[in-house]
């Protein structure tokens, strides 16, 4: 989280600390967060750490700032609510100005939990693995100057080649973001499905594919001057 954004929400950090501290709720900062909003009344630990030693985490800021706390807990199994204080908030849906009493609620088991589904990638060139990553939103691979060809295998069948743009894959989660920008479909979270969607196709006959979500997608990048996978629009590779 930036420094200027943390400092400008100091005043949320440390209301909902002692509000919670006043129940007798033993609270963590993660390290950076505490040390940029000037934060020293309560234990901090690094962000690696918060998985094996917290029962809930609350994440304050925007989607952004979820995502990316989601795929450094993803193999935690500890739950996440966030408090909206970004631009967008479909995943941190809590509005800043009720955060003490929606809190109350959730500790008082008044919430429903729910389960999102991830994508797993692997950058193979020239035979080895030279990143692998993971997404909740979206991974999206794109040529910035000219169209890219791509061809498409699924479980390893081929399904088409692709000029476009560039192509999203994307999670249900991820449909209401930038696939749904491009023209891709809306899926409900509780649907298991990847959805292949075009970033403007040459061709009429390429269009969005909804797959199952346990398939194996493969990508071979066929032609293309200059390209980047991004996941969740945070972390890139040329």
């Amino acid at each position: 989280m930036r420094e200027s954004a943390v400092q400008l929400m100091r005043k949320d950090l440390v209301d909902l600390s002692q509000h919670l501290k006043a129940k007798k709720i033993e609270v963590l900062f993660e390290s950076n967060t505490a040390a940029h909003a000037k934060i020293e009344d309560f234990k901090t630990i690094p962000l690696g750490e918060i998985g094996q030693k917290a029962d809930l985490v609350i994440v304050m800021g925007g989607d952004g700032t979820m995502l990316s706390a989601a795929r450094s807990l993803k193999n935690s199994g500890v739950p996440l609510v966030g408090i909206n204080r970004g631009r967008f908030g479909f995943l941190t849906d809590l509005r800043a100005e009720e955060m003490l009493e929606s809190v109350d609620a959730i500790l008082a088991g008044e919430h429903q939990t729910e389960s999102r589904m991830v994508l797993s990638a692997s950058v193979i060139r020239g035979g080895k693995t030279i990143l692998e990553n993971h997404a909740f939103n979206d991974i999206v691979l794109k040529s910035e100057l000219r169209l890219i060809e791509l061809e498409v295998m699924i479980d390893g069948k081929f399904i088409h080649k692709l000029r476009a743009d560039g192509l999203i894959l994307s999670t249900p989660t991820g449909t209401t973001a930038y696939s749904l920008s491009a023209g891709g479909p809306i899926l409900h979270p509780d649907v298991e499905a990847i959805a292949l969607v075009p970033i403007c196709p040459h061709t009429l006959s390429n269009r969005p594919l909804a797959v199952n979500g346990n398939a194996k997608v493969d990508i071979v990048v066929v032609q293309v001057g200059h390209a980047a996978i991004s996941f969740d629009g945070q972390s890139q590779l040329d």
